[in-house]
């Protein structure tokens, strides 16, 4: 006699194959369900299937509603130039609201292992402007943050501790401001911000980048002394490490890449990739890499990150009406370019201009995208917390 029982190892196997979407419907089949989903060796066995098949994230805004696709990260490179199809998975916020661009010094989409965190949402029907929220652009879960009223736009970083499993927000102040620096440790508690000090006034110049557990940005002093701010996630400790002047911070497996672009007559540019072996004795490994290629590398204004095998990731940063939109592996090694075609992008290829912002190592991790840290519906309750400004 034949049984029909499956065990149970062997049904987690089979799921552990599925994308995290139909994950997120499983958990909701019961509380049988929620909870083998939950168990810590399949959220293990799940994120090890998907970090070795990593995606392109990409995010493009549109009069304040955002659309994310994805692409993978790895294939057969078997020509110079290559035409792939997107995968759509959701717009964001819902139609009564609305995510703007408000300026170039501020940084209203941050990515931190798989979530995606927005400063600056409007609630139309309610007034509210600056509301923080994060999503899951894969499983399409979401949550609203508790609104801190602030009468400068912060700047905004995001970031994810992989000892302790949590994600944080930080805002930091104008650097001639009143130091006012907050802190909010997600799905913790009744989640509150707290105020956070830094011993540096500093400018800071460019987005921020997590790598295990440390939050990366450029600063620069009032001396102009360009420098990396390190912000420890689990310590909430800064340090800083002294740079030279223009560059772009990148994750090169695993550890902080520094790259710098030097131009050239006759076309020739120098790529300079710094990486950084040891924060504490500030000790990097330096490479550089010439190509003569610099009317193609013209169209790349956004270095992404590094893929596993050493390929450099370089993407347009926006894409204007009937244009297409490419971005391009570069292999230093080879000093080889592959240009890639994104097709799918549909009606916002139809806009005059329309900004991107494209994540490398793109990974779903169960570990954190759970039920508990983002709720379904924007409309959960949130805290309302006015904050003065003190003398």
């Amino acid at each position: 006699m034949i049984s029909d029982f499956i065990p149970d190892g062997l049904v987690l196997e089979i799921l552990s194959r599925l994308p995290a979407k139909s994950i997120a419907r499983f958990q909701c089949v019961s509380k049988l369900w929620a909870s083998m989903l939950s168990l810590p060796y399949f959220t293990e066995l799940f994120l090890t299937r998907t970090s070795a098949q990593p995606r392109l994230l990409f995010a493009i805004e549109k009069r304040g509603s955002w659309s994310f696709f994805s692409l993978p990260q790895q294939y057969e490179k078997s020509s110079s130039s290559l035409v792939l199809a997107a995968e759509y998975h959701m717009k964001f916020p819902p139609d009564n609201m609305q995510i703007n661009i408000r300026s170039n010094h501020w940084f209203p989409c941050v990515y931190a292992s798989g979530l995606i965190f927005f400063y600056g949402m409007l609630i139309k029907e309610k007034g509210h402007y600056g509301v923080p929220v994060i999503c899951n652009p894969i499983t399409r879960r979401y949550a609203v943050l508790p609104y801190l009223q602030r009468y400068q736009m912060p700047y905004t970083f995001f970031g994810f501790d992989p000892i302790d499993k949590q994600f944080k927000v930080l805002l930091m102040d104008y650097p001639f401001g009143l130091d006012h620096h907050k802190i909010l440790t997600v799905g913790k508690g009744d989640m509150s911000w707290r105020r956070i000090k830094c011993s540096l006034k500093h400018s800071i110049m460019s987005k921020g980048i997590c790598i295990n557990g440390v939050l990366y940005y450029l600063g620069e002093t009032s001396a102009d002394n360009p420098l990396i701010v390190c912000f420890d996630i689990s310590s909430e400790k800064f340090k800083f490490i002294h740079r030279e002047s223009s560059c772009q911070l990148i994750n090169y497996k695993g550890k902080l890449g520094v790259i710098y672009r030097d131009y050239f007559a006759n076309d020739a540019i120098e790529l300079r990739v710094w990486i950084l072996e040891d924060v504490e004795k500030h000790e990097w490994s330096k490479y550089a890499y010439s190509s003569r290629d610099n009317k193609f590398l013209a169209h790349f204004d956004s270095i992404v990150g590094v893929t596993a095998t050493g390929e450099i990731v370089l993407s347009m940063a926006d894409y204007r009406f009937k244009q297409p939109f490419y971005f391009c592996y570069f292999n230093p090694e080879r000093n080889t370019f592959q240009r890639v075609y994104i097709e799918g992008l549909g009606e916002y290829q139809r806009r005059n201009h329309s900004r991107v912002y494209v994540f490398a190592n793109h990974v779903e991790d169960l570990n954190v995208n759970d039920s508990n840290l983002l709720k379904s519906s924007i409309y959960a309750p949130y805290v309302k917390i006015e904050e003065e400004e003190e003398e």
